[in-house]
């Protein structure tokens, strides 16, 4: 599909506001409403557009404990990242599993209640998975600019 400009404006407008009208969406991209909603759902139906979501808030949920956990494996093989990934899809905690290139094999986005609960996961689930060989935690202070908000 071509993403022509308005295309891009209509994604950068999604981004922002997932749940704003078609008509408004329209008016702000400076497509007719039957025009502007052609091209959202052919960007859905060619999966440019996956899905929308709401951005919930984390510390009124009461899970305002927020670390990267970069994990090596004892094994390098295929078996072994699937049987890890496998355990890591289980749990919860982890918001997002990512395989990277560099010392370690992946970096997991881990949201709990507080630190005696991440305690709990970096024991009882993470050091329970028999291919994790090394975990380092880095502990969210702050975060500044988050783009999936």
């Amino acid at each position: 599909m071509n993403i022509d400009k308005f295309n891009e404006q209509i994604l950068q407008e999604l981004q922002i506001n997932g749940r704003i009208t078609n008509a408004e969406l329209a008016e702000r991209v400076n497509l007719s409403p039957s025009a502007c909603l052609r091209r959202v759902q052919e960007m859905e139906r060619q999966g440019i557009i996956k899905g929308y979501r709401a951005v919930l808030d984390a510390h009124k949920l009461g899970k305002g404990f927020l670390a990267y956990v970069a994990v090596s494996l004892s094994e390098h093989t295929k078996q072994a990242q699937q049987r890890f990934e496998q355990a890591i899809i289980q749990s919860d905690e982890v918001l997002e599993c990512h395989n990277v290139t560099g010392s370690y094999e992946y970096f997991l986005r881990v949201q709990t209640r507080d630190l005696m609960s991440y305690k709990h996961f970096h024991t009882d689930v993470l050091g329970m998975i028999p291919q994790v060989a090394t975990i380092s935690t880095h502990v969210v202070m702050e975060s500044p600019k988050d783009e999936r908000a």
